[in-house]
């Protein structure tokens, strides 16, 4: 018995898939639309191209009789095929006509369907079909498809028609996509069509889009308002933020509404706008939790960071550069999402998914070859926060200029120069380019100043006084390694440097120029005999000495009166030449 089933059951699966190889291009039926009468000769149906050309041109012509010739009415009464078939085309005409824009010349011309890949990339190459996709249409959430199908009867040549499923969806997609009311009111001179859209379609959407504009407009102000109304603080900040992609996103509701209850133009039309609504929604949506993210991050780098600078711990500023990548890691991450979200409400992959997949090679060498720079900039950027050689609120010196770390974006470094200023730097320029950072470690500071003096200067005052006035500064640390030594020495002079250790780097060039100014003026009132100088002497009197060397002089001469030498300089005039 076993044996038996299973021989039966074999025989019965070859059976079917027989059944099934016997008709694998077209479906097979007893007789088509047997109470429309004769197919008119202007009726193409031996391709997809062919029947919807057909059909697109006798509604045109308002020709709704012949038009039901290329509609598969095997659901519908014989008797009622005449009438019915005819209001049926009427109907399927507008829904094509505003649901989606549809071109003939995009559907397949050979008679079996078949898609050419000439680069052999996709699978399904060469593969007859005997029913493809024509529409995908939405009402309140439910998808409805108006295909094709190829049917043949008996020996006939095949012919392609809409399928019956799809037919007895068109009075659904007729109450959604149909004419609206405000149409019933325009005159039948301006429903001609001039062009890709009617007359009075093209008078229509200017006045559409100003009124729209004005609702952002209104919006925007709306927004601005409450901003201005709330209490001052991170919410002022997010609210007086969010108003244009709040516009945007009311904006692109009051448009939704208005094509689904006032007015609804052609599909031209119609797939342009809800493209753009889609993409404006979905860009305004991300811009919002872009900033909300933004103001939270601004609130976290108040409370535990504040003003961006160097003189706060290294680990603050380690996490407010962590946020910065965190932020720029959530702006990858919405705008993938936004672009998909958008890319499947568009429907694009299913329409052209296969085009872009065969030319992806030849889009990523052009992709990569124009925004080879902007590439490198993020993931540049991305190195940054990653091995952090720089934090937000180092202090750098770049190109000879003082600067903190005020912010790293995606393509660009913001610096804040000593003087209030804004250097904007390419990420790619940046790495590329040595820089010291002034605090990697930590932002303690060896500084130094460098004295010229007389080689009469007494060295050990100068350094007391050094001393006492670099432990007067408060930023000056570390006392013990408070240094002064001379240097260097010329025929003339001698060269003292100063060496002091302070807490951060702006604070010790300030401790630096205070030290220097209070030796300078201690040095300039109590020893002036200090400075360096190229002496002639023309006298005894040396002006640089004061009033010991004149005493000095008095003394040798009169010693030398009294044994009666006589100076061979005595004629010459007090003073002194520097």
């Amino acid at each position: 018995m076993l044996v038996v089933t299973l021989l039966f059951s074999s025989v019965g699966m070859a059976q079917t898939q027989g059944d099934e190889s016997e008709n694998p291009r077209w479906f097979t039926m007893d007789a088509i639309n047997t109470g429309l009468g004769e197919v008119p000769e202007e009726a193409k149906r031996m391709s997809p191209r062919e029947t919807i050309r057909s059909f697109l041109n006798f509604t045109e012509e308002e020709n709704y009789a012949d038009a039901a010739h290329l509609l598969n009415l095997a659901d519908v009464d014989p008797s009622e095929q005449s009438t019915r078939g005819a209001e049926l085309a009427k109907q399927l005409a507008e829904v094509l006509r505003r649901g989606e824009w549809l071109n003939a010349s995009n559907l397949p011309g050979r008679q079996d369907a078949a898609i050419e890949d000439p680069s052999g990339q996709n699978p399904l190459a060469g593969e007859p079909r005997r029913n493809i996709e024509l529409a995908a249409l939405q009402v309140e959430g439910q998808a409805y498809d108006v295909r094709l199908g190829r049917y043949r009867v008996g020996e006939e040549d095949p012919v392609w028609l809409i399928m019956p499923e799809s037919v007895s969806s068109i009075p659904a997609l007729y109450e959604e996509y149909g004419p609206s009311m405000l149409e019933s009111y325009i005159p039948e001179r301006f429903k001609a069509s001039f062009g890709v859209l009617k007359i009075w379609e093209w008078l229509a959407i200017p006045i559409f889009l100003i009124t729209i504009g004005l609702v952002g407009v209104a919006t925007y102000y709306l927004v601005s308002l409450v901003a201005r109304i709330l209490p001052s603080g991170l919410s002022t900040i997010f609210a007086d933020q969010i108003g244009v992609p709040v516009a945007f996103i009311v904006v692109s509701l009051f448009t939704q509404m208005l094509l689904d209850y006032v007015v609804s133009f052609s599909a031209v039309a119609t797939t342009t706008f809800r493209v753009l609504l889609i993409a404006i929604m979905a860009w305004g949506a991300g811009t919002i939790a872009l900033r909300l993210v933004d103001t939270i991050m601004l609130r976290m780098t108040r409370r535990l960071v504040g003003e961006i600078d160097d003189t706060k711990p290294k680990d603050k500023r380690r996490l407010l550069t962590s946020l910065y990548a965190l932020r720029r890691v959530i702006i990858l991450i919405t705008v993938v999402a936004v672009s998909v979200y958008v890319l499947g409400q568009i429907q694009l992959f299913e329409s052209l998914g296969l085009s872009i997949l065969a030319s992806a090679s030849v889009l990523a060498v052009l992709v990569g070859i124009a925004g080879q720079t902007v590439l490198g900039n993020i993931l540049s950027s991305f190195q940054l926060s990653l091995a952090k050689p720089i934090r937000i609120g180092d202090l750098v010196i770049f190109e000879g200029q003082w600067c903190y770390v005020e912010g790293i974006f995606y393509t660009f470094i913001r610096l804040r120069s000593w003087d209030e200023r804004r250097l904007i730097v390419p990420v790619t320029y940046f790495t590329s380019k040595p820089l010291e950072n002034l605090s990697v470690k930590s932002t303690k500071m060896y500084r130094f100043m460098e004295l010229t003096l007389h080689l009469s200067a007494d060295i050990s005052q100068v350094r007391e006084k050094f001393l006492e006035f670099a432990k007067e500064e408060e930023c000056v640390i570390e006392h013990h390694k408070l240094l002064c030594y001379v240097t260097g020495q010329t025929s003339y002079a001698q060269t003292v440097t100063c060496y002091l250790m302070t807490s951060d780097p702006l604070a010790g060039w300030t401790a630096e120029m205070n030290v220097r100014e209070k030796l300078m003026a201690y040095i300039r009132d109590e020893h002036p005999e200090w400075w360096p100088r190229d002496v002639v002497v023309i006298s005894h009197h040396d002006i640089a000495r004061g009033e010991h060397a004149r005493q000095s002089s008095g003394q040798q001469k009169g010693a030398t009166g009294q044994t009666g030498e006589s100076n061979d300089s005595s004629d010459a005039p007090d003073g002194g030449a520097e």
